[in-house]
């Protein structure tokens, strides 16, 4: 199907509704997304990610624009503003496909584009802001980018010490923020700081930030163990004027608008790198069946098959629980335990796997040849960003009331 056939096939709305029934990809809408969504992959980004990952960065706006006309950067946004209006398990969906990108760098800044930095501007966010902001941003004409972690505040987002002063009718901002993804790229920044002096759960306000103001500063483009292609920013804000209208929603009521991001941040990260996990592990499949040591291809010792169908296992269990979690979400319940769950358990498997599939791959998982030594560096960060496993552990344990009654 041409990607435009499928552009307007989906926009039909609520006639293409998949609901949170079965497993997802089983149905031939979530076929269709990603087939076409493959297509833009196999020949706009995989024949191009060692060249960017050499480079240390991707050219952003231009994926982007190819990804926005084809409609695959707003396929749960409100078809007023150029989405499709489908429910968030498309967005799932995608999340998955992009999980065939050969690297983690450039679904990461995807995911940012689709989920981290727009979802709380869809939900909350005015008309006029959603025309500036959020439109060109599907279109793939913005890059966006998320300002939330601060060099002392990251997973513990309460911490954080920018602040937007009003006065009159502007805020004026003076901080900075860490490890922002597509930092050196965006047109535009989500941007979480206090607003008050008010306690720190009922202080904090989210804001859409033009990068092109006088004030910002682009200290340095961070330096990183993987995740190569997507560029990482420092940045700094001196005395920064924006309007009072580029609040989102309520002022004071930031830190709830972005642990309902956080939700769905987690949830499409745990989708995009389940299936990079599944690929990584079929591909050390296929290469200890071809690799031989001891007169014998590696993967007849029982100790691999049997470890490799162990992890086989855990992936498949892993997909369960996001599936679970997805339908739930679209049903209209707050899944963060399960979505905390989620985001740990890929975390830990990530680990797990990759150095497990790498140890097995020899002399050549230690190479920078192969897709194992790019995995085992960039789904790393699946332990820390977006929420530490220990800040997980923590948010589960809360929901299953298992911590000392203060």
């Amino acid at each position: 199907m041409a990607l435009r056939g499928w552009r307007r096939w989906s926009s039909l709305g609520s006639a293409m509704r998949g609901g949170s029934s079965g497993r997802l990809g089983d149905t031939p809408r979530y076929h269709d997304l990603r087939v076409a969504l493959r297509k833009i992959i196999d020949k706009e980004i995989n024949p191009f990610v060692d060249k960017w990952e050499e480079e240390g960065q991707f050219p952003a706006h231009k994926v982007f624009k190819i990804l926005g006309q084809a409609g695959f950067l707003g396929v749960d946004k409100p078809t007023e503003y150029g989405g499709m209006g489908l429910d968030f398990s498309y967005n799932i969906a995608v999340a998955k496909e992009l999980g065939n990108i050969r690297c983690g760098g450039v679904p990461l800044a995807i995911g940012v584009q689709v989920v981290m930095a727009t979802s709380a501007l869809t939900r909350f966010g005015s008309d006029e802001l959603k025309k500036e902001f959020l439109a060109p941003s599907i279109a793939g004409d913005l890059v966006a980018c998320l300002g939330v972690s601060e060099t002392e505040a990251g997973s513990d987002v309460a911490s954080i010490k920018t602040t937007a002063v009003r006065k009159g009718d502007e805020y004026i901002i003076n901080g900075g923020k860490m490890w922002t993804t597509s930092g050196c790229q965006a047109d535009w920044m989500c941007l979480l700081a206090n607003t008050s002096e008010g306690p720190p759960h009922r202080n904090k306000s989210l804001i859409c930030l033009p990068m092109n103001l006088p004030g910002i500063h682009i200290a340095k483009k961070i330096d990183k163990l993987g995740l190569r292609s997507s560029d990482t920013a420092q940045i700094f804000f001196e005395d920064v004027r924006v309007p009072c209208k580029n609040l989102i929603g309520e002022e004071g009521v930031g830190f709830t608008y972005q642990m309902l991001q956080f939700q769905e941040e987690r949830l499409w990260a745990v989708a995009n790198m389940v299936i990079q996990l599944e690929i990584l592990l079929q591909e050390t499949i296929d290469y200890t069946r071809q690799r031989r040591a001891f007169g014998r291809p590696v993967l007849h010792n029982q100790a691999v098959h049997f470890r490799l169908a162990e992890l086989a296992t855990e992936l498949e269990l892993l997909h369960s629980l996001l599936h679970r979690a997805v339908a739930l979400y679209v049903e209209g319940n707050d899944v963060t335990k399960f979505a905390s769950m989620a985001k740990l358990k890929v975390g830990r498997l990530s680990r797990e796997l990759t150095d497990c599939c790498l140890q097995f791959w020899g002399g050549m998982g230690f190479t920078s040849e192969v897709l194992v030594s790019r995995l085992y560096r960039d789904l790393r960060l699946g332990s820390i960003g977006g929420g530490t496993d220990e800040t997980m552990l923590s948010i589960i344990c809360k929901h299953m009331e298992t911590l000392p009654k203060k």
